[in-house]
């Protein structure tokens, strides 16, 4: 259920709620939007009794959730959330760029990239530091020296650090060198590592898993709303299918539909949906055009030497001449994207 406050409802009001929510033995989240406050109320409540929080001083409403994923429906928040680090924006029509490599490969390389992908407009620099790679015998990432590199990257350019972690003993470590918190597709449903990335204070940007339903994506991001961290970001990077000639199957769809049911931003990632460098641009500019709220692209200086994706990786030119593209079609529909 959620608990909504009264328009001129004091924000001490709404904390007194959530404490006769904890001795109900549930657990309460306060989300204060532009529109209103409301107390989110996780936990079995179907024995409550409704009529001990409707009795609060300031309380408006309690009204039921019908969706699983309480904390990340807009029946809980109806405003769409904005996630910004840095000068990274992403959400409620701000398109936010995320660029670079893979992999993080050496000093100068990310440098390099680094300065190339702001000046073309991104915000936001990608690349990994431990490398979930499907054979054990490929290259597994710098793993802390490559995150001191990201580090460095950011000194010069000022660009957010969007790396992944892996497992749940790394999250500490990776949070002191990045801004956002990646979780990749193949750890959407590792619970563990999505709780404990919900008890840090980072932005968290959750990419579908290859086979996931949309309930069982956004229940995964709820994992980690439910632990506190609201600043969840969704990522579609394509599912698997039948289909042979992408690497994956990139349903744009999902980008109005999660919007429908959820508030929290929606990035398309078009390397790993397309695996093919020649279908990335393309698929950047239906992504702005069905409004997604970020974009994350690999970009390498020298693709057909890269140690891992070259092949879905742009040129700094051709990442260029994308988002050139991408913003007209910014402007025409009424999103914002830095140049």
């Amino acid at each position: 259920m959620i608990i909504v406050m009264q328009k001129n409802a004091s924000r001490e009001a709404a904390e007194d709620v959530a404490r006769r929510v904890e001795e109900q033995g549930l657990k309460p989240h306060l989300i204060f939007g532009e529109e209103r406050t409301v107390v989110a109320v996780v936990g079995d409540d179907r024995q409550k009794d409704r009529e001990v929080f409707e009795s609060c001083p300031g309380v408006d409403k309690v009204v039921p959730i019908l969706a699983e994923y309480k904390i990340a429906s807009r029946e809980t928040k109806q405003e769409p959330t904005v996630i910004q680090t840095h000068d990274l924006i992403m959400g409620n029509g701000h398109v936010g760029i995320i660029a670079g490599p893979c992999s993080v490969e050496s000093e100068t390389q990310i440098l390099e990239t680094a300065k190339a992908v702001k000046a073309a407009g991104a915000r936001g620099l990608r690349g990994g530091a431990f490398k979930p790679r499907t054979s054990p015998y490929s290259f597994q990432g710098m793993k802390e020296e490559g995150l001191k590199l990201l580090a460095l990257a950011r000194e010069q350019t000022g660009l957010a650090v969007v790396t992944e972690v892996m497992t749940p003993h790394h999250v500490d470590l990776v949070a002191q060198y990045a801004d956002v918190m990646q979780i990749g597709a193949r750890n959407m449903q590792n619970y563990h590592l999505l709780q404990a990335v919900g008890e840090c204070n980072k932005p968290v940007m959750l990419k579908r898993g290859a086979s996931a339903t949309m309930d069982e994506f956004l229940l995964a991001a709820e994992y980690i709303l439910s632990q506190g961290n609201q600043q969840v970001i969704l990522c579609e990077r394509g599912i698997r299918t039948f289909e042979t000639h992408t690497r994956f199957t990139l349903p744009l769809a999902s980008v109005p539909y999660l919007k429908s049911k959820t508030h929290l931003p929606v990035v398309i990632d078009p390397s790993h949906g397309t695996g093919h460098a020649n279908l990335v641009g393309p698929m950047c500019a239906a992504s702005v055009a069905v409004r997604a709220d970020g974009l994350i692209i690999e970009v390498h200086p020298d693709p057909s030497n890269a140690m891992s994706d070259g092949a879905q990786s742009l040129t700094f030119d051709a990442f260029e001449k994308t988002m050139i593209e991408c913003r007209k079609i910014a402007n025409a529909i009424g999103l914002t994207m830095d140049e």
